[in-house]
């Protein structure tokens, strides 16, 4: 089993990370070295938080072995003169717990070369790479090389503060009397900047993490306040979808204007082309129509844009679709959850015992939902189950934070052992029990990391950073969410390991230090930080615990006039009875096409036949006598024919009904809802087309 616990673990984070991948990114449309660089970072990440508990239970097994060749060492007398004097006496020796290899044991020289190119890598990605690339997927730019420079120009800045800050280091460590600089101290420096920000940022999302995860999931088993929650975040989704299609009907008048401008035989028509390309289908058709290729752009004096704006429009149009993409499918996803949540609340009361859907599925039902998952289980865990594993699972959650908060509060003492987790890990070390320790480790530092990367997926920079799921995440939130992840794991694992004492920088036992910690270097370089900052700075975590608890940061974004959920605010009251109202217009419809459906089939039923016996009759009296068939008309045929006119006008509109029901494609080529199209006004597939530029009322799209 030597180093096989390694290859797994390296396999199964490569395919955890692709698959997390391929929930946020698109395979099919993104760059794929947007979608390279963020897989590198994510799986470098995860590799050390799966791989970091093998190093612990490594590094005790070696340290039992040192201990055991100290204590089974032959120790030599203090005095000839008691020699003789206690050659009677026979000392008793405690024999030594033998030391046994852990099924996970990794050979030496592998681990620190293992956590070298991991960390080097992470490091190159966040600071040098991943910014760089985050500016070239961004770029408007029609050329590599136009990307390249405009990265390039974005980025200098950015470099320049790098160098700033080591620099500012670089003096101070020269200045100092006793050091002399050497690579190792200059490494040493780096490490310590870069871990210092790092640790800065943790503080804040694990002070977060540690409130929000437990609240979550205790507010997720009360299920009137997730659908009031869901209807609040309707009324918000629903105006900032609207600002979407006015944002991208903008910019596709832009693109228009452009476009009748500068004909085909222009130089910049090309660049013309390249834009057109990026735009919805509907779009594209409707400017296709509108172009005249058969008139030369030398036979008027028009002043035509320069190629920088239309980079400039390039990057407009990139944005400005794919937020209108995002925000759709966000939509849907959204009605499909607040539908679900109305059908939990009415079906807690119902006598059956039978989960009844508002909107069943048309599909045929798999065997898992005929045979396991029936209506009579899914009511259960539904309406009951759920709600009460949603509250254990809390209440375990919440001990785990008051525990991670007790230990950040007093990992620092070594004598006695305050860190509940320092004092698992030693309890464990005693039996030399691999398994628990290994265990104990992963649960540990994956409830940390989960209550840090969860806060980065959650956390929103306005429309410039946002991890949407269901394939619409943009390339440069992308990378900026594996920058983040570089730069938080490594401060994270580092506090994980004083958090059980085997970092001996911040513990200050003379113990076998893990290959982790050895590739960092000693931080007794910069004395300030190791005995002052990283000792001192987490305690302020209990501060954000507090503030999280009580919601103040919520509290003062809404005061900022940044529409929060709030229980107290009247303006979050006026937001869920908006949304509610969206949902339950917006359910109408669907409620319609079901109506039509069975009005059109007991139409045909009832009056089909007699309209086909009665052309047949027409026929043969049309045939027999031509001139008396003008002018008589039986009363049945006259009431037959007041059916008919009828019948078809509600079958017209049942059918503008049934064209207007969209299915849910979350990866589809063109998710549009208003194309452009001033002059038909419908398309093909039934769809109402709309070029206001007036979006006043909220609810002219629902």
């Amino acid at each position: 089993m030597s180093g096989a616990a390694l290859g797994i673990e390296i396999v199964v984070v490569f395919f955890l990370a692709l698959f997390l991948l391929h929930q946020y990114g698109d395979f099919r449309k993104q760059q794929r070295m947007v979608l390279f660089g963020t897989l590198l970072a994510w799986y470098l990440c995860f590799l050390i938080v799966f791989i970091l508990p093998l190093d612990v239970s490594t590094t005790i097994y070696k340290q039992c072995k040192i201990d055991h060749e100290h204590t089974s060492a032959p120790t030599a007398s203090p005095s000839s003169n008691h020699t003789a004097a206690n050659s009677s006496v026979t000392p008793t020796k405690s024999v030594p717990t033998p030391c046994y290899k852990p099924w996970s044991y990794i050979p030496d020289g592998i681990m620190p070369v293992f956590w070298r190119v991991v960390y080097w890598t992470s490091q190159c990605l966040t600071w040098l790479l991943l910014p760089f690339m985050q500016s070239y997927a961004r770029s408007g730019g029609f050329s590599i090389t136009g990307k390249i420079k405009t990265a390039l120009i974005e980025n200098a800045i950015y470099y320049g503060t790098y160098l700033l800050i080591f620099g500012s280091l670089l003096i101070y460590v020269a200045v100092h009397p006793e050091w002399h600089l050497s690579w190792y101290e200059l490494q040493t420096i780096g490490i310590t900047a870069a871990n210092t920000w790092g640790l800065f940022l943790l503080v804040l999302l694990l002070g977060y993490g540690l409130v929000e995860i437990p609240r979550s999931y205790w507010n997720a088993s009360r299920h009137g306040h997730l659908l009031i929650k869901t209807y609040f975040k309707a009324s918000k989704l629903m105006t900032e979808k609207a600002d979407a299609e006015e944002n991208l009907e903008d910019v596709m008048e832009e693109v228009r204007k452009v476009s009748e401008s500068i004909k085909y035989n222009h130089p910049l028509r090309k660049y013309i082309d390249t834009i057109l390309r990026k735009c919805p289908v509907d779009y594209q058709e409707k400017m296709g129509r509108n172009m005249d290729d058969y008139e030369d752009f030398d036979d008027k004096q028009n002043t035509y844009p320069s190629e920088k704006s239309l980079v400039k429009l390039h990057k407009q149009v990139i944005y400005a679709v794919q937020r209108h993409n995002r925000t759709r499918v966000q939509w849907q996803i959204l009605l499909q959850q607040a539908i679900h949540l109305e059908d939990v609340a009415k079906n807690e009361t119902s006598s059956t015992h039978q989960f009844v859907h508002s909107f069943p599925s048309s599909e045929p039902a798999g065997w898992f939902s005929r045979y396991i998952y029936t209506p009579t289980v899914e009511w259960y865990w539904e309406c009951f189950l759920k709600r009460w594993f949603y509250r254990l699972l809390s209440v375990v959650l919440t001990l785990f934070s008051v525990a991670v908060v007790w230990s950040e509060c007093t990992f620092f003492s070594t004598r006695p052992v305050l860190s509940l987790f320092a004092v698992f890990i030693q309890l464990a070390e005693r039996d030399y029990n691999y398994l628990y320790i290994e265990m104990a480790c992963f649960i540990t530092i994956f409830f940390l990391c989960t209550c840090v990367y969860s806060t980065v997926f959650r956390i929103r920079v306005f429309n410039y950073y946002y991890l949407a799921s269901h394939h619409q995440t943009d390339a440069y939130s992308l990378q900026f969410s594996g920058m983040l992840f570089c730069r938080l794991t490594p401060p994270l694992c580092l506090n994980f390991l004083g958090l059980i004492h085997m970092d001996s920088a911040i513990s200050h036992q003379q113990k076998e230090q893990t290959a982790y910690t050895s590739i960092m270097g000693s931080m007794r370089v910069l004395s300030f930080i190791a005995n002052g900052f990283y000792i001192y700075y987490p305690i302020l975590i209990v501060i954000l615990c507090i503030a999280t608890y009580f919601s103040l940061g919520t509290r003062c974004l809404n005061l900022l006039g940044f529409q929060q959920f709030v229980g107290d605010s009247e303006m979050t009251s006026d937001l869920i009875d908006e949304g509610k109202e969206l949902i339950r217009r917006v359910c109408v419809k669907p409620m319609c096409v079901c109506v039509c459906i069975c009005v059109l089939q007991e139409w045909k039923e009832r009056y089909g036949n007699q309209r086909e016996d009665y052309t047949a009759r027409n026929r043969s009296s049309h045939e027999m006598k031509e001139t008396s068939y003008s002018d008589t008309v039986p009363p049945s045929n006259t009431r037959q024919a007041k059916y008919s006119r009828a019948g078809s006008r509600a079958e017209r509109d049942c059918i503008e009904l049934l064209q207007d029901a969209e299915p849910l494609d979350f990866n589809a080529d063109s998710l549009t809802d208003d194309p452009l199209d001033a002059e038909s006004g419908r398309h093909a597939g039934g769809r109402y087309l709309s070029m206001s530029s007036s979006r006043s009322r909220i609810f002219d799209d629902v």
